[in-house]
């Protein structure tokens, strides 16, 4: 069931022109996210306990992760396919591929909620992108009829906004100063699945079985205030498409971020955020 009073095609249109509009800001500053959630692909990976020779699918993988360290766990012998609905960002994900020499990935372009692959995996896994589905049922029962029997799907999701710094900051600071209200109860969003309850739950729903979810510490790091204020100007759609709304007041809205990161900076000036994760794992039934 799609969540109620939003139109599906039209939110999935808007997701797919948001992050398209930030995909040369990813181009540029990806590797500053990735010294931060390095160790959370590489928990996913562990977790789903992903092995040489499987094959393997990352849904909403975005510029390429984890589907890079599920290629580099599963070796020449074994394949990863990653998807995602905005062509600019998986350009990205095909570029860091190539530079690595990684001959066992691809990335394809598909609708969460509507993969269609003719094999099975051994294991699926989706980082930060289960939030952002209309459709969290469908796509959840779709993902676990593409596992083999007894294959783990792991995937994490952003905690509370307060907790998940790195976004929570950011976007904050947008809704305070251009008074952007909340979206509305069941909406998809960053803050969706914030609850590991409610994660839990949806993945008992769709079929999953042996649901644990576990909280990750993350630390994100940036050389400045301005250097967090300009990452997130260039890599966060929901940033980007708020500013987009309101062009007159964006140098207000950049020093009121600016002033936010302040109050997470050290004495030499470095800005550390937490970005604390919800993980979760569920396996098919055998």
């Amino acid at each position: 069931m799609s969540t109620p009073g939003l139109d599906p095609q039209r939110y999935k249109a808007q997701q797919r022109q948001g992050w398209g509009s930030v995909a040369a800001g990813w181009r540029e500053h990806w590797a500053i996210f990735e010294r931060g959630a390095q160790p959370l692909s590489d928990y996913m990976v562990s977790l789903a306990g992903i092995a040489p020779g499987q094959r393997v699918l990352d849904v909403a993988t975005g510029i390429g992760e984890p589907a890079v360290t599920a290629a580099r766990a599963v070796g020449p012998a074994g394949q990863v396919i990653g998807t995602d609905l905005a062509p600019e960002m998986l350009e990205i994900a095909r570029e860091r591929a190539r530079g690595l020499g990684l001959a066992n990935i691809e990335f394809l372009e598909m609708d969460a909620e509507a993969l269609s692959f003719d094999r099975q995996f051994d294991a699926i896994l989706c980082r930060l992108g289960l939030m952002f589905l209309p459709d969290l049922p469908r796509a959840l029962e779709r993902m676990r009829n593409l596992l083999v029997p007894g294959g783990r799907m792991v995937a994490a999701t952003q905690a509370p906004p307060e907790r998940f710094q790195l976004a929570g900051v950011g976007i904050a600071v947008v809704n305070r100063v251009l008074q952007i209200p909340p979206p509305p109860p069941g909406a998809p969003g960053p803050s969706a699945l914030a609850d590991p309850m409610l994660l839990t739950r949806r993945l008992n729903e769709a079929g999953f079985v042996e649901v644990s979810v576990e909280q990750l510490p993350l630390t994100f790091e940036f050389s400045s205030p301005e250097a967090f204020a300009r990452f997130n100007q260039s890599v966060s759609a929901p940033v980007r498409l708020a500013l987009a709304k309101f062009p007159e007041r964006k140098d207000e809205v950049i020093a009121a971020i600016i002033e936010a990161a302040r109050r997470h900076a050290t004495p030499d000036g470095t800005v550390r955020l937490l970005g604390e994760v919800n993980v979760a794992i569920g396996r098919r039934p055998s």
